[in-house]
C-alpha cells in the first residue's frame, strides 16, 4: 500500500484491536466483514462513493450505516464505517484492509480457542499440497470451477483433519480470490497469522529432512539475527540437491548446491 493507504491501514488496525472485547462475536464479524467485501467488490459504484477523497468522511460513513446497518452486526458496521472514513491512494486498498480484518477476525477465534498455532500449520499444510499437485491447484484456481464443488472440495481434504477456522480461510481462499493467485492468498493469510502470533516465519527448503539438532541451531541462529521468535516452515525439496534456502520475508539466504551449480554455469557461458 501507498502514503494514505498505509496511514489509513494503521489506523483500521487500531480500531479492530479496539474491537476484539472478551464477548465479541468474532465468528459473526468474519462472516459479515466478508459479506462487506463481496458487496464493494461487485459494486463499483458503491466503491468509488466509499473511497472518494473529496467526499466528507461524515457522508461516506453515514452512508455505510444506511446501506449495513441492521443487515450486520454493530461492530462490522463500526469497523466498515471507520474504514470508509480514512483517506485511501487506491479503491483495492479499501476492500483489501478489509477482508484482512475479517482474516484476523478468525485467527483471533482460533487464538481464542488456544490452537492458533495449528491453525497456522494446518494452513502451511493445506499450501504445500495444493502447491505439490498440479491438478487439484488448477481445479482449485479455475474459474471453470464453480464455487460451491471448490469448497466441497476443500472439506472433503480438510474435514476432520483441521479446525473449523483453518477450513474457512481455506474455503474464502479458493472461492474468492478476488484477482489474485491462490498461492499468494495462502502467503497473505499465512502473514497475518505469524504476525498475529508477533512471530516471523522462515521458509526453510531441503532435500532431506533436518535432524532436531539441525532445526534447534537454525531457529536459534535465526531468533539472534531477528530479534523475535521464528517459526520454521520446512519444506522437502529434491530440486535444492542439498544444502540449506532459508526466506524470512525478502531475505534469502540460498547455499543449495543447484544455487552454486548455476553459478558456475552462468560464470561459464556468460548467461
Amino acid at each position: 500500500m501507498r502514503g494514505s493507504s498505509r496511514a489509513a491501514l494503521a489506523t483500521m488496525e487500531d480500531a479492530f484491536g479496539s474491537a476484539l472485547t472478551p464477548g465479541a462475536d468474532l465468528g459473526r464479524l468474519a462472516e459479515d466483514l466478508f459479506a462487506v467485501v463481496g458487496v464493494i467488490d461487485g459494486n463499483a459504484t458503491l466503491r468509488r462513493a466509499l473511497t472518494d477523497p473529496s467526499r466528507e468522511p461524515a457522508t461516506k460513513r453515514g452512508l455505510v450505516t444506511s446501506l449495513f446497518g441492521g443487515k450486520i452486526g454493530a461492530s462490522a458496521v463500526s469497523l466498515v464505517a471507520a474504514a470508509a472514513g480514512q483517506r485511501w491512494a487506491a479503491e483495492r486498498d479499501f476492500g483489501d484492509t478489509l477482508e484482512g480484518l475479517a482474516v484476523q477476525s478468525v485467527l483471533a477465534q482460533a487464538e481464542r480457542a488456544g490452537h492458533i498455532d495449528e491453525v497456522e500449520d494446518q494452513l502451511f499444510r493445506f499450501e504445500r499440497i495444493v502447491a505439490g499437485d498440479a491438478g487439484l491447484r488448477d481445479t482449485l484456481s479455475s474459474r471453470n470451477t464453480d464455487t460451491s464443488g471448490k469448497a466441497g472440495l476443500v472439506h472433503t481434504l480438510l474435514d476432520g483433519r483441521a479446525f473449523p477456522e483453518t477450513i474457512r480461510l481455506a474455503v474464502q481462499a479458493v472461492s474468492v480470490p478476488r484477482g489474485r493467485r491462490l498461492d499468494r492468498i495462502l502467503e497473505e493469510y499465512l502473514r497475518l497469522a505469524t504476525r498475529r502470533r508477533d512471530e516471523l516465519a522462515a521458509l526453510v527448503q531441503v532435500a532431506r529432512p533436518l535432524t532436531d539438532q539441525q532445526t534447534a541451531r537454525l531457529q536459534t541462529r535465526l531468533e539472534s539475527i531477528y530479534g523475535k521468535s521464528v517459526k520454521l516452515q520446512v519444506v522437502i525439496d529434491p530440486e535444492v540437491l542439498g544444502g540449506i534456502r532459508v526466506q524470512v520475508g525478502d531475505d534469502v539466504v540460498d547455499g543449495t548446491v543447484s544455487r552454486r551449480l548455476d553459478e558456475a554455469r552462468r560464470h561459464v557461458t556468460g548467461g
